[in-house]
């Protein structure tokens, strides 16, 4: 099973297209834990 975590290019893919505007969170497939790593990494950014 595809595990991601907060450093994997498929995260910061899909983190940066919600950053950008050119989707939103609710985009994001729930596939493996993407959805959780992508939130991960945008709740962090936005609490930093």
């Amino acid at each position: 099973m595809l595990k991601l975590n907060e450093n994997s290019g498929l995260v910061k893919i899909w983190a940066r297209n919600i950053k950008e505007g050119n989707i939103t969170r609710e985009d994001v497939p729930n596939l493996s834990n993407l959805r959780e790593m992508v939130f991960k990494v945008l709740d962090n950014d936005v609490t930093s």
